[in-house]
């Protein structure tokens, strides 16, 4: 398998997760898995994580080079069954490299919220690199996280029959509600994942700044870390917000979990995600969530039911939904009971079994995977 990413690297986010907890499971049964990442600094060039042999090349920006040549030497060094490129990036084009069966995972495709992220020239190049994914990988089977993610490749041109949609797990044993760990005292909502342009942390932040108008009690906390953090903490000074939002820099789990437990809803208001993880880790802990309408989170996240989706980018709307739940802490725990019930649905187990079985399809048939089975849990 290839992947930018191993959940050891320091850029590592939901992709790596999602990646560790299916293959990871994979390996433990079994089955032979080589997982090709990128390096970094101070990585170990080769390592065995979960059960799998990792094989570091390159570096964050130099790895779209250095994968071909590295898929090269696994392909001529190891006798495989499937070639699996996860592309949470730039597509790699692996396909070119072998006549072996071939397998994609496509969490979310970033299409035009590229420009939204990146300066114009990169996000054009991710653009442009997307468009060729029908035509490339047109003998591939793919392997998407969402009921949206699949809509997307459908749109582009790839046929239904190819693409299995197989949701995400949570470990809902490590994530979950602790009668020790009481909500916080005040209305306190929380943001957990990279502080990146895309994910709409600055439309929480003016939510905030709203709701305070009316309930000056109401905080906010961000945690993680990524190049948009600079700017956001100048937005933050602008609004005079800088007593009532706390910015954590990277977590480790514990706290995170301490975090989770203890808010009155998590906030993820991004432009697209291919599901929205720290949506269902923020459920299994019995907490709502309040989200974008958008692509992927309006998957994970039942409105009503296991929190609230809004109008993206509409920060009033957000910020109506924060002071509703601050005035009446018995929705936040029916939401939360309903959160918490909607993720125990969602096990990796059902995840990592649904990707063997379309696997082994899969390698059966010498390449797509024809005869489609929906594998998703109905929820």
């Amino acid at each position: 398998m290839v992947n930018w990413n191993d959940r050891e690297n320091p850029h590592a986010g939901g992709a790596e997760i999602h990646l560790h907890e299916i293959f990871g499971r994979l390996a433990g049964w079994g089955h032979t898995v080589d997982l090709v990442a990128s390096g970094w600094p101070g990585g170990a060039a080769q390592t065995v994580l979960d059960g799998m042999g990792v094989h570091r090349s390159g570096g964050r920006h130099s790895f779209a080079l250095r994968a071909r040549g590295a898929v090269r030497r696994r392909l001529r060094t190891c006798s495989y069954d499937i070639v699996v490129e996860d592309i949470n990036k730039l597509p790699l084009y692996l396909t070119q490299l072998t006549d072996l069966p071939f397998y994609v995972i496509v969490p979310h495709l970033f299409g035009a919220t590229a420009f939204a992220e990146a300066s114009w020239p990169i996000a054009a190049v991710v653009w442009a690199a997307e468009q060729l994914i029908p035509w490339v990988y047109r003998r591939a089977a793919f392997h998407a996280i969402s009921d949206s993610t699949r809509d997307d490749l459908v749109r582009r041109g790839i046929s239904r029959q190819r693409v299995e949609v197989i949701y995400p797990g949570v470990d809902a044993a490590w994530y979950s509600p602790d009668g020790g760990t009481p909500r916080a005292g005040a209305p306190t909502f929380l943001y957990v994942g990279r502080l990146k342009r895309y994910k709409g942390v600055e439309t929480a932040v003016r939510a905030l700044a709203l709701a305070r108008a009316e309930r000056p009690d109401v905080t906010l906390e961000i945690a993680g870390q990524g190049d948009d953090r600079a700017r956001l903490e100048r937005l933050v000074r602008a609004l005079g917000q800088v007593d009532a939002v706390r910015f954590l820099g990277f977590v480790p789990d514990e706290e995170k979990r301490r975090l989770l437990r203890r808010a009155w809803a998590v906030v993820l208001p991004s432009l697209k995600e291919g599901w929205g993880i720290s949506n269902v880790e923020a459920a299994a802990c019995g907490t709502p969530a309040l989200a974008s309408d958008s692509p992927g989170l309006r998957e994970s996240v039942r409105h009503g039911e296991t929190g609230f989706l809004v109008p993206h980018g509409d920060e009033r709307a957000l910020a109506d939904r924060m002071l509703a739940l601050a005035a009446e802490p018995a929705l936040v725990s029916r939401l939360g009971r309903g959160a918490r019930a909607f993720a125990e649905q969602l096990s990796w187990e059902r995840a990592a079994r649904a990707t063997e079985a379309h696997l082994q399809r899969v390698i059966a048939q010498g390449g797509v995977d024809h005869a489609h089975h929906d594998h998703r849990t109905p929820l």
